[in-house]
């Protein structure tokens, strides 16, 4: 049988051990065996490994190629900037790597460890004698001695229980305390048994002893850790982009750069000058500054998102967050305050709320007795002026009484009648100035049959059955709503009274309702939600009536065919049955366990959704781990839900989760826009060595000056371009569709065949402008040296440089015409320009620039002549996209 079937003593010969304890020999024996009382972290992959892996993804190796290759060309031919070039690369690979790598481990140190949660302190009875020791050293069969306040320090099953109540929300979802009692319990699962407390859980109201069966890994709580920690994180979508993207432009630029080579060859070219312009096509097509400006998008993304009460765990989490169709929300603590409120009263046979109460003399004076049992009857001990330590429900109604009656003063408690499980109430004897009162609350079930009178408006009248059926109605009013109901009544008590005559004859006061209320601005929160098509299901351990009254109140159940299923009914369906179930327009889940959790996440992600959740309790952990996106509360939330989490939110408020989402939807669209820009200079860079091979001119643009384009004056506009605000519209689209890529056949075809003709159109113009003045001829081959090939090369460089500070405000939008989106409201757009402009004039005009740069100065007839290309190419787009609203009209 299992320990939880048993009675107490059998419990305790099942481990072997007494109700004294273990000795220290059979201590020290069991430690070895079983080993310390904590949770062991499974072994994850090394630092020095992790550190590795931001140097040898796949975009990284093709910047290890593209470097590699440069310093063959300058080993096989010395002095033409190629060493430069390698080293410039290998700079992009190591800042990257090392930025990317400082990011994440400065988020996953700032986080605690899994032991935290476990108390560090244990009191124990060891042969007979009580002792302190540290928790880890507990072992099976130790004998723990709790009271209120007391965190649980492993699996136990009680043998002794005095009034015991359980906060259990960490490991089971449940918001209310649940009681406890040391009777064998018929229950399956150790979970759900009332003698059994489990590690991580807290004990809020009695005292207890228990015995410890369950330590570390095998603890509930263990076993909850474990899960969590074997969950394979999964790829993101902008990861899987990032990797497409990656083997696209190796094979466009490898392709690319072996048909150049054949076609050198067989024009007749030298071997190591075919090669050095192979390599120039490779690095030409190579964007060397993307993976650079998508991880410092990235980052930017995450400080906005810190700024809105967001911390990002994982850079890729910004935009994962932003593709989300399906949020599973945890209810406790994230849709609810996590503080138990009075919710409703019913005085008199009619309604009222607590504030009414507060306010009405008349009220507070007809039901001063309600208002002194939630002041008197309760076992909260106060732990400052207005602090309170013990059952979040007995403090909820002290708070209400003390809203009515602020100035109240007690007097010296006589006698008490404990809660337990089986009376399911509480009695307190208290003196009074009008003589001995008992004061009672409990379960309305056991306390309206000891009633035998009613105060109703003021005046005492008896209890007749229509009344109790009445206050019965009533109370299934308020279950119905989601709310736990108490009963309240008194008792006058003679000076003489014998015991056994106390809860007799007593007169019902009022039925109360509590409940852990909705945020307020949750309701908000989801409608937005809805507005941006994203699905939000809640996912709770609690009660499917409590579920389905905060769904209602918050506004994710709109109708009357909304879909229930407890865990009960889960654990009885098949994989395909739990994806049709899904299909279902509104449906919650109560009552049910962490694994089962994990079980909808991955029922989600097979129907092809993005999934986030969100959740604070260890038992969230291991869906919030498995979760596209993991989003874990920051204050309320266990350490184990934190490490498990890719986002947290530092203020617990879902509605932070739609400041995040719209800001990780404008990090795609972002991302797209500077792509655009980034992808539109490959061209002009790649023509040059079209021309080169095909019409037999000089080289018009150098590998050294590509870079200058791609590692200098394009990073910094191109970050203003992932640093725009979202578009106003962002959260009323639905989520873009799971197979949607990050660079679509449009976005090529506009970057490409476009603008980038329309660029290379101006740099090669200006390169023959320049040679032209120059008085070059066609066929006549210039020196690297030459004067006019030098300014001719600056030429090209510039006009590029002029044509993507047109180009940047042109990628603002898609479609949006520059009249809309303007030239301001971007301060780093605008920041980026200067510096462009200032990295320009240095590179053409600074002897340092034109040494590492193999340019020369060239002359305003120059800039003269690339303007009216730069006014041709925003007239042109500017045309595009009028053709395009119309179209999409």
């Amino acid at each position: 049988m299992k320990i939880h079937h048993l009675e107490a003593q059998a419990a305790l010969a099942s481990l072997n051990t007494t109700a004294d304890g273990l000795s220290a020999a059979e201590v020290a024996r069991r430690f070895a065996e079983f080993g310390p009382n904590r949770v062991e972290k499974v072994a994850g992959v090394p630092l020095p490994l992790r550190f590795l892996r931001e140097f040898t993804h796949l975009f990284a190796l093709i910047l290890w190629v593209a470097a590699g290759l440069a310093f063959v060309a300058e080993l096989a031919d010395p002095g033409k900037g190629m060493a430069t070039l390698g080293f410039a690369v290998l700079g992009v690979i190591l800042v990257n790597g090392l930025f990317s790598f400082w990011q994440e481990y400065r988020a996953e140190r700032a986080l605690a460890a899994l032991e935290k949660l476990l108390p560090p302190k244990a009191r124990v009875m060891r042969a007979g004698q009580v002792e302190e020791i540290v928790a880890a050293e507990l072992v099976p069969g130790d004998i723990v001695l709790l009271g209120e306040g007391d965190d649980i320090p492993a699996d136990c099953r009680l043998i002794e229980a005095f009034g015991v109540r359980v906060n259990t929300a960490t490991i089971t979802g449940e918001s209310m305390p649940q009681g406890r009692d040391a009777q064998p319990s018929l229950v399956d699962e150790a979970l759900h048994s009332r003698n059994v407390l489990l590690a991580g859980t807290s004990m809020v109201a009695g005292e207890a002893r228990a015995v410890v069966f369950a330590t570390g890994d095998h603890t509930e709580f263990g076993k909850i850790a474990h899960l969590t920690q074997t969950a394979r994180a999964p790829m993101s979508p902008l990861q899987r982009e990032i990797a497409r993207l990656s083997r696209l432009v190796a094979l466009l630029a490898t392709g690319l750069g072996v048909v150049f080579f054949v076609i050198g060859q067989a024009l007749g070219l030298g071997f190591w000058e075919n090669a050095l312009f192979a390599i120039g096509i490779i690095v030409a097509n190579v964007p060397e500054g993307l993976l650079p400006t998508v991880t410092l998008s990235l980052a930017m993304a995450t400080q906005r998102m810190a700024r809105r009460n967001a911390l990002v765990r994982h850079l890729p989490a910004v935009e994962t967050l932003g593709a989300a169709s399906v949020i599973l929300t945890d209810k406790t603590g994230t849709l609810t305050t996590n503080h138990m409120q009075v919710k409703s009263l019913f005085l008199g046979g009619e309604y009222a709320t607590p504030q009414a109460l507060a306010a009405s003399a008349e009220m507070r004076r007809d039901y001063r007795r309600l208002l002194e049992t939630a002041l008197l009857c309760h076992g909260l001990k106060a732990t400052g002026a207005d602090a309170w330590l013990g059952d979040p429900m007995e403090i909820a109604l002290v708070r209400m009484a003390q809203a009515a009656v602020p100035d109240f003063q007690a007097l010296p408690k006589v006698d008490e009648l404990p809660f337990d499980t089986d009376r399911k109430r509480l009695s307190i004897l208290q003196s009074m100035q009008d003589g001995l009162v008992l004061y009672t609350k409990g379960a309305p079930e056991t306390v309206l049959p000891l009633c035998s009178q009613v105060v109703m408006g003021g005046t005492l009248r008896p209890f007749t059955p229509e009344l109790l059926a009445l206050f019965q109605r009533a109370q299934e009013d308020m279950t119905e709503q989601g709310l736990r109901v108490l009963a309240f009544a008194h008792q006058a008590v003679a000076a003489d009274y014998q015991r056994e005559d106390l809860e007799r004859d007593m007169v019902l006061t009022a039925l109360v309702g509590l409940a852990d209320p909705p945020r307020p601005e949750v309701a908000g929160a989801v409608q937005k939600c809805f507005d941006a098509g994203i699905r939000v299901i809640m996912v709770t351990g609690d009660h499917p009536r409590t579920a389905l009254a905060i769904g209602r109140e918050v506004g994710l159940i709109r109708t009357d065919q909304a879909v229930v299923v407890n865990g009960e009914q889960l654990a009885r369906m098949s994989n395909t049955q739990l994806q049709l179930a899904l299909d279902a327009p509104e449906i919650l889940f109560a009552r049910v366990g962490a694994d089962q959790k994990l079980r909808i996440v991955t029922a989600l992600k097979r129907k092809r959704h993005i999934v986030a959740v969100t959740g604070d309790g260890v038992n969230d952990a291991p869906a919030l781990k498995h979760a596209d996106i993991g989003i874990a509360m920051g204050l309320s939330g266990t350490d184990v839900a934190k490490e498990a989490a890719d986002i947290i939110l530092l203020d617990d408020n879902f509605a932070s989760i739609v400041a995040a989402v719209e800001e990780g939807r404008a990090v795609f669209d972002n991302i797209r826009k500077f792509l655009t820009y980034i992808l539109t200079s490959n061209i002009p860079e790649l023509v040059p060595y079209l021309a080169f091979v095909l019409l037999r001119i000089p080289l018009p643009l150098t590998i050294i000056q590509i870079l200058a384009v791609d590692l200098g004056t394009d990073m910094l506009p191109a970050l203003g371009l992932g640093a725009e605000k979202p578009d106003p519209g962002v959260m009323k689209r639905p989520p873009r569709p799971r197979r949607e890529r990050l660079i679509t056949w449009q976005l090529l075809v506009r970057a490409y065949l476009f603008l980038g003709v329309l660029e290379a159109a101006a740099a090669m113009a200006a390169f023959f402008f320049v040679l032209k003045g120059g008085g070059w001829h066609y066929g006549e081959m210039l020196g690297h040296a030459d004067p006019r090939y030098l300014v001719a090369t600056t030429a090209t460089l510039s006009a590029i440089i002029v044509a993507q500070v047109v180009n940047v405000f042109l990628c603002r939008s898609p479609r949006d015409s520059l009249l809309t989106t303007g030239l301001r409201g971007n301060r780093l757009i605008l920041v980026g320009i200067a510096a462009e402009i200032l990295l320009i004039l240095a590179i053409d005009y600074t002897p340092l620039g034109n040494h590492l740069f193999g340019t020369a100065p060239i002359g305003w007839e120059v800039w003269l002549f690339m303007l009216p290309f730069a006014a041709g190419m925003l007239v042109l787009e500017e045309a595009r996209k009028w053709v395009l609203r119309r179209w999409m009209r």
